[in-house]
């Protein structure tokens, strides 16, 4: 086990102590005298305790370092106010305004080509090299231009399993998480033209490759707190760049957050929790448990809270639908045009499934049982359930009759022990 890093015993979490003694030796006061330090976090559709190792940190460097800033790793989320930061940063507004007053609270702001920064272009030749002879496109390469005001950024963030990249986290919060469209939406497409079950809940994978290869652009000191999240607690701590810290909470991740099935369903309730408050994050329900979906099975996103599919890209969506890969692939000249990231989210949503001679057949079904009205559902491919019809309980201790109930689906990764070939690396 790396130096800087703490994995708690089984049946255990890892105590405030304790991780604020890692960080306290892993970022010495006396190193930091005087430097500026960006810090950057996940949004709020991210399960940490991120003031475990935020609070810490601050006591730790906020009097000695010239600034000691906070940026939103947003993607293309929306914004959080003043009071939701405070929140994920587990400090009251009073602390916000009295012990941390110094900090600034920033997101980041993808679509405002005034706040990136073009930091170099991967050439045709190496994307080919890093994708598997999939692409050999020159792809962009924009970053929030704020990390060059500062002389390190460390990154604090969780670690799961990951439909677009394999496992989140380390570098994932500056690719997507700080970064421009053009990178953000072609890796996003890489990984659904390999798909969601081939790529999910692998360490390395091609989008990884080219996740790393953008970070290496990165010309500021980067560092990075990589958490394993546990229930409520936390499982592992890892310090070190966002490569070495990642690898410990990945490997990590692969034992306590991917849950094994030998048969799949035929039916499955996901819950979606509070936090993913409109279907672009609670589509994360289906990424986690489309392994174990059976061939011609019916998979519903049961969260009576959501009304809206995507703030952002909402428009994009009603346009193109939800549909397969293949139904993208082959008729590219009609849908190149649009965002490539939407693409890619439309094919994790609907899954697996087949397009020839002009028609989709889908390998199972993808509903909602949500307040988005049933007319929007069909207008975009999925299906509709009244959520007010769905008992929760009426689904649970079914699974010998192929009914699954998962209470709060998204995060954690089911799989199958002897995949079928279409889950297969």
């Amino acid at each position: 086990m790396p130096a800087n890093s703490l994995i708690a015993d089984a049946g255990s979490a890892l105590t405030a102590t304790q991780a604020a003694a890692l960080v306290q030796r892993a970022c010495p006061a006396a190193d930091y005298r005087g430097r500026r330090v960006l810090l950057i976090i996940p949004d709020s559709t991210r399960t940490a305790p991120v003031g475990m190792i935020f609070k810490p940190l601050y006591d730790e460097l906020g009097l000695v370092t010239d600034a000691l800033d906070v940026l939103v790793a947003l993607g293309t989320h929306q914004p959080m106010s003043e009071a939701a930061i405070c929140r994920r940063l587990e400090i009251t507004e009073e602390e916000r305004a009295t012990i941390y007053a110094r900090a600034r609270f920033l997101n980041h702001a993808w679509d405002n080509p005034a706040e990136l920064k073009r930091i170099g272009t991967l050439p045709a030749a190496e994307i080919d090299a890093l994708t598997e002879g999939r692409f050999a496109m020159d792809v962009p390469v924009d970053i929030n231009r704020r990390l060059f005001d500062y002389d390190e950024v460390i990154i604090i963030g969780p670690v799961f399993p990951h439909e677009v990249i394999g496992f989140s986290g380390g570098n994932k919060y500056l690719f997507p998480g700080v970064a421009g469209p053009e990178i953000l939406n072609f890796f996003h497409w890489l990984g659904a033209v390999i798909s969601t079950p081939k790529i999910i809940g692998h360490q390395h994978t091609a989008v990884r490759k080219v996740v790393d290869r953008a970070a290496a652009l990165v010309e500021v000191p980067k560092r990075c707190f990589a958490l394993v999240v546990e229930g409520t607690g936390l499982a592992g701590l890892f310090f070190g760049s966002p490569e070495e810290a990642w690898l410990g909470a990945s490997t990590l991740s692969d034992q306590k957050h991917i849950i094994y099935k030998d048969r799949p369903f035929q039916t499955i309730l996901a819950c979606a929790p509070p936090m993913y408050d409109e279907l672009w994050t609670a589509a994360k329900c289906m990424y986690k448990l489309e392994p174990v979906l059976a061939d011609g099975g019916e998979l519903i996103i049961y969260a009576p809270h959501l009304d809206e599919i995507c703030v952002t890209h909402g428009d994009t969506i009603r346009q193109v639908g939800y549909h397969c890969r293949d139904y993208f692939v082959k008729q590219w000249d009609r849908f190149k045009h649009h965002p490539w990231g939407v693409l890619a989210h439309s094919t994790h949503v609907h899954g697996l499934g087949t397009f020839e001679g002009g028609v989709e057949q889908a390998r199972a079904r993808v509903t909602l049982a949500t307040r988005i009205p049933e007319a929007l559902c069909r207008e975009v491919n999925l299906g509709y359930r009244d959520p007010a019809s769905i008992d929760p309980e009426s689904f649970a201790n079914r699974e010998d009759e192929g009914v699954l109930l998962v209470r709060k689906a998204g995060e954690i990764l089911y799989r199958l022990n002897n995949p079928p070939a279409w889950a297969v690396v």
